[in-house]
C-alpha cells in the first residue's frame, strides 16, 4: 500500500496505476483503486502545501502555476525521506540549480530566494546550544581559540537582495507576515501571493537566527560573513580575522569594528562551545 501511494501522481491528479485489488476491497461505492487514491491524493496534497507554505517569496517569484509545476517536478525527484516534513524542501536549491528550466527566466534569483526561505526553516527549529558569555573570550589567546556557532545561524551570500523582496512579498499579502522590526517573522496564512517586481541584482551578505523563539534576518558586512564562516569551518579565532582581513579596506577601524561585532554577537548568542 505505501508502494502505491508514494508514487507521483499523474498530471491530472489521478493516483498511477496500482494492483490495488490485490490489497484494497472496493465497496458499494468506489473500485478499489478508487478507495486508494483518496489516500494517495491527501498524501501528495500535503507535501504540495507544504511546499506552498514553507517558500512563499519563490512562490511569488514564480507565479502559482510555475511554482506548482516545479514542486511537482522536486517531490517526484526527492520524495519525503524524513519523518518530519521540516526536512521537505532540504533539496530544492540543489534541485533548481540542476534543473533550471523548470524556474524559466529568473532561475538564478530563485535560487538565492530558496537558500534564504530555507535559512528561515533551520532558524525556526535546528537546535540551540549553550551560549558561550563574551566574558569567556577575555584573555584567551586568538591563534588557539576556536569558537562553535549555533546551528539555528545560517550565513549566506547572495547575489539578489532577497531581504528587502521578502519584505515586499510580506507587504503586499498582510497576512503572510506579521509586522515586526528588522524582519521578526510569524505564523503564516495559506494564500496566493499577489505579484511583486523581482528581486534586484545586489551582492550582500545576511545572518539568520532565531532569538526568543522568533526568526530574524539582517544584513552583514562581506568581511564579517568571512569570519563567522572561518570560525564554523573550525578555524580558530586569529585564521578566522586573517582571512576575512586580508583584502579589506585599511582605511577602516578594524579594531573597535571587531570588537562591536563580538559584542553584539555574543549578546544575540551566536557563539557555543
Amino acid at each position: 500500500m505505501g508502494a502505491a501511494l508514494f508514487r507521483p501522481l499523474t498530471g491530472d491528479d489521478q493516483m498511477s496505476p496500482a494492483n490495488a485489488e490485490a490489497f484494497i476491497k472496493p465497496n458499494a461505492h468506489f473500485t478499489a483503486h478508487e478507495r486508494l487514491e483518496i489516500y494517495a491524493r491527501q498524501y501528495w496534497f500535503r507535501l504540495l502545501d507544504c511546499l506552498h507554505d514553507d517558500y512563499p517569496g519563490l512562490r511569488a517569484l514564480l507565479g502559482q502555476k510555475r511554482f506548482h509545476s516545479l514542486c511537482r517536478a522536486y517531490l517526484a525527484a526527492h520524495p519525503s525521506s524524513s519523518w518530519t516534513l521540516r526536512n521537505l524542501g532540504s533539496q530544492l536549491e540543489s534541485f533548481i540549480q540542476s534543473h533550471p528550466q523548470l524556474a524559466g527566466p529568473r532561475a538564478a534569483a530563485a535560487i538565492d530566494i530558496v537558500r534564504f526561505e530555507w535559512a528561515q526553516v533551520v532558524a525556526f527549529d535546528e537546535a540551540r546550544r549553550k551560549p558561550l558569555p563574551i566574558d569567556d573570550l577575555l584573555g584567551v589567546d586568538p591563534s588557539t581559540l576556536t569558537l562553535g556557532l549555533q546551528p539555528y545561524l545560517s550565513l549566506i551570500a547572495l547575489d539578489y537582495a532577497v531581504d528587502d523582496y521578502f519584505m515586499a512579498v510580506r507587504d503586499a499579502d498582510a497576512g503572510l507576515r506579521s509586522e515586526a522590526s528588522n524582519a521578526q517573522l510569524e505564523a503564516r496564512q495559506r494564500t496566493t501571493i499577489k505579484r511583486v517586481p523581482p528581486p534586484r541584482k545586489q551582492a550582500l551578505w545576511l545572518a539568520v537566527h532565531r532569538c526568543e523563539n522568533d526568526i530574524y534576518f539582517k544584513r552583514i558586512d562581506r568581511e564579517a560573513f568571512l569570519l563567522l564562516t572561518q570560525l564554523r569551518e573550525g578555524n580558530t579565532l586569529g585564521t578566522a580575522i586573517e582571512c576575512a582581513l586580508a583584502n579589506a579596506s585599511p582605511a577602516e577601524d578594524w579594531p573597535t569594528k571587531l570588537r562591536d561585532w563580538f559584542q553584539s554577537w555574543s549578546a544575540l548568542g551566536w557563539f557555543c562551545a
